[in-house]
């Protein structure tokens, strides 16, 4: 038999496993570009841990002595324990053997699955969002187009048979994104949002960085992504001619004087990035001197007395709180802020307290703080548990509503998933006429999911996409493009 790389397509695989009804662990197995990973948790149970053991090709399966510690089964077979943290163990393993004891090969999956649990955002090739960054290149070779587009060029490689861009925007697919040949390369047209994005080159089935990027991150095999942001801002200083050298702190780059330059372009200094939609300030550092940005009327004192410029990037969401005309003072907190009590406050109206905030697409919990006293947001009838703790819930920029028709007599309705680690509790829906609905943002990628009606399990009845778990009841599967 060929090795295993010589059998498998795969680039990443990822299995998961039921621990109650619905609710998922963690263990994973992961191809990489010259070893195999396997990570465990110890919460498992051993039916789930022989299962992911007999999928790597274990020979003798014990999962009831690995949850006691003992990993000696493992290291028969040739696995070497590589990190462990508190819960998750990894192991890994050279692929140059594995001909000797070649893995099952029942799935053949070619794509990682972005925005769920099992590949959350922050791992190698799955970056978090940042709140800011700016490209650098030796050679420019990732652009936007006029028609919006934005073009990846690999320069050469004229003799290559076949070459593919992959990175998280096509969930690293070893199917998707072939390129396409020009007369002094390869180039690939790609619709990206602003954000970050990781990517490598697939030349002749070997992969590779691009090699005129300097920014990069940590690919997990002890290589590197590159790493090109879709900018969505630009920075102006008019003037200032025979400055020598600009520079942007804020808010956004803690205030740092010299990682952000402008470069000098008609009649004054720009630079464009990638910036996170919310509220930034922000300065221009001119030869050692600050200077708020003239062009900009927005302003506000920080605690040192110094005038700041305001920049408001995205979409305003409006939180109010009827009543309470009394109180002396009230705030909002939220996941958006880290849960900090007394950070945003709200300004007195004529029904109540009302402010605009500016936050990031995503998926919040959030209460008021009337006098020192949380509570729920009166008017929102969406709640997510978090901790045990009740919060109100509200989805910035939705890009799907999960619905569920009729079941007009339940005392409540839940939707749990891979998006929020199969909680039963998670998110609770709202009845609105003869449906239950929530509104989600869901980044793309595959999802798999369940609705609890008075804490029993069932499908999504309009779906007819699933797939089958370990106890045989089955997840609905939604795929986000």
């Amino acid at each position: 038999m060929k090795k295993c790389r010589s059998v498998l397509i795969i680039f990443l695989l990822f299995t998961c496993f039921s621990i109650a009804a619905g609710a998922q662990t963690r263990n994973s197995l992961v191809l990489g570009k010259d070893h195999l990973i396997m990570l465990l948790d110890l919460r498992s149970s051993k039916t789930q841990l022989d299962s992911i053991l007999k999928i790597a090709g274990i020979k003798k399966p014990n999962g009831a002595a690995i949850l006691n510690g003992d990993f000696s089964s493992l290291a028969k077979d040739g696995w070497n324990i590589g990190k462990r943290d508190k819960n998750m163990v990894r192991f890994d393993r050279s692929l140059t053997d594995l001909n000797l004891n070649p893995q099952n090969p029942p799935y053949q999956i070619t794509t990682n699955l972005d925005g769920n649990i099992d590949a959350p955002a922050g791992i190698p090739g799955y970056p978090a969002d940042e709140l800011y960054g700016i490209n650098k290149f030796m050679r420019v070779t990732v652009y936007e187009l006029p028609s919006g587009l934005t073009r990846f060029y690999l320069p050469g490689y004229l003799n290559a048979k076949r070459v593919l861009l992959s990175g998280n925007f096509n969930n690293w697919s070893t199917l998707k994104g072939v390129m396409a040949k020009t007369d002094s390369g390869w180039v690939s047209d790609v619709k990206l949002a602003p954000g970050v994005y990781e990517y490598k080159y697939i030349i002749n089935g070997r992969w590779q960085r691009d090699k005129s990027n300097l920014q990069q991150h940590p690919d997990g095999f002890s290589d590197v992504n590159s790493v090109y942001y879709r900018v969505n801002h630009t920075f102006r200083l008019a003037g200032f001619t025979g400055a020598h050298k600009v520079t942007i702190a804020g808010s956004f780059n803690n205030w740092n004087t010299d990682n952000t330059p402008l470069q000098k372009k008609d009649g004054g200094w720009e630079t464009k990035l990638y910036l996170r939609d919310g509220t930034h300030t922000y300065r221009f550092w001119v030869d050692g001197q600050w200077y708020a940005d003239p062009a900009n009327p927005a302003k506000v004192k920080d605690n040192g007395g110094h005038i700041n410029s305001v920049l408001n990037q995205g979409e305003a969401i409006s939180f109010k709180l009827d009543g309470y005309k009394d109180a002396k003072a009230v705030y909002i907190a939220g996941s958006f802020n880290s849960w900090k009590p007394n950070e945003i406050s709200l300004r007195k109206t004529a029904a109540g307290w009302a402010i605009a905030l500016m936050i990031p697409a995503g998926n919040y919990g959030y209460k008021f703080i009337v006098d020192g006293n949380w509570i729920t947001d009166p008017k929102n009838r969406l709640y997510a548990i978090e901790g045990g703790v009740n919060n109100s819930f509200i989805a910035v920029k939705p890009n799907y509503t999960f619905r569920l028709k009729g079941h007009a007599n339940a005392g409540s309705v839940h939707l749990a998933g891979n998006f929020n680690d199969w909680d039963p509790s998670g998110f609770t829906m709202a009845h609105n006429a003869d449906e239950w609905v929530i509104n989600l943002y869901l980044k793309p990628g595959k999802y798999r999911y369940k609705f609890l009606i008075d804490g029993n399990w069932i499908l999504d009845p309009a779906n007819k996409l699933y797939e089958q778990n370990e106890y045989n009841t089955g997840n609905s599967v939604l795929w986000v493009e």
